[in-house]
């Protein structure tokens, strides 16, 4: 479906996408609590298992896959579940060609929202477990070894949600993305961050899940090269990426592509 469209239900009512205002705020609530839930897993997971790194990274990552999971499905249908502006830049980049996804315009709107979510969100985690507000991480995340982790987090995100959504199986991305997002916390030697927005969130939380100041600038820089990374295998791998751009994360308007080979 191109910029403008207006889907109809199968009756034929028309039937619209969702306004920008609604879109934002269901990206400024999820990215918001995505980081809630990354940072007070984090926060319970140090507290719990205080002399246990690995079990503290277990509990973490186990928290992360399910909320990220419950919260595409929850938000998803409304604006898309992306609640990271990777994703929202990567979903413009593609589709902007053939008139599908996100504009310019919104994937500025969308990408501020998620950064706004994401420290209201790691505020949030803090006064639930009574950490001080007024101390920024003072955990340094630095190393050519963990920005090359975070590449290769965000490109496989990044190829994977156009992969399903190519494919048809865009309603696949919730427990897919969540379940990426969970096995990358292990296998990249950053615990793949993969989201400036949740980069940016984790700075206000000296805590487990936090991350220095002073190394988000690299980590972002990182991101952004994988997501690029990403958009370019997707458009190797599945050149037709661009006319479904529409159903990233989740399909967010009433119809679905449940054919790929009607778009060669």
């Amino acid at each position: 479906m191109r910029r403008g469209d207006s889907p109809e239900h199968p009756g034929g009512v028309p039937m619209s996408t969702p306004d920008l205002t609604r879109r934002l705020v269901a990206e400024l609530l999820g990215t918001g609590l995505l980081v809630t839930v990354v940072v007070g897993s984090g926060i319970a997971a140090q507290r719990l298992s205080p002399d246990d790194v690995g079990m503290q990274l277990l509990e973490n990552s186990t928290a992360t896959f399910l909320g990220l999971t419950v919260l595409i499905l929850l938000f998803g249908p409304i604006s898309g579940g992306h609640f990271n502006p990777v994703v929202s830049a990567a979903d413009w980049v593609l589709g902007r060609r053939a008139g599908t996804g996100l504009t310019g315009t919104e994937v500025l709107a969308y990408s501020g929202v998620q950064v706004v979510g994401a420290v209201a969100g790691a505020v949030l985690a803090n006064l639930m477990y009574d950490v001080p507000l007024d101390q920024l991480s003072t955990t340094e995340r630095t190393g050519a070894n963990l920005l090359l982790g975070e590449v290769v987090a965000t490109a496989g995100l990044v190829a994977l949600i156009f992969a399903l959504a190519r494919t048809g199986r865009g309603m696949l991305a919730a427990p897919a993305v969540g379940a990426y997002i969970g096995a990358a916390y292990w296998f990249t030697s950053s615990t793949s961050f993969a989201n400036p927005a949740v980069t940016i969130g984790r700075i206000f939380s000296d805590t487990f899940a936090g991350i220095a100041p002073g190394s988000a600038p690299a980590f972002i820089a990182a991101q952004l090269v994988g997501g690029l990374v990403g958009v370019g295998l997707v458009r190797y791998l599945f050149p037709g990426a661009a006319l479904v751009a529409d159903d990233v994360v989740v399909p967010h308007h009433p119809h679905e592509h449940t054919d790929p080979a009607e778009h060669p």
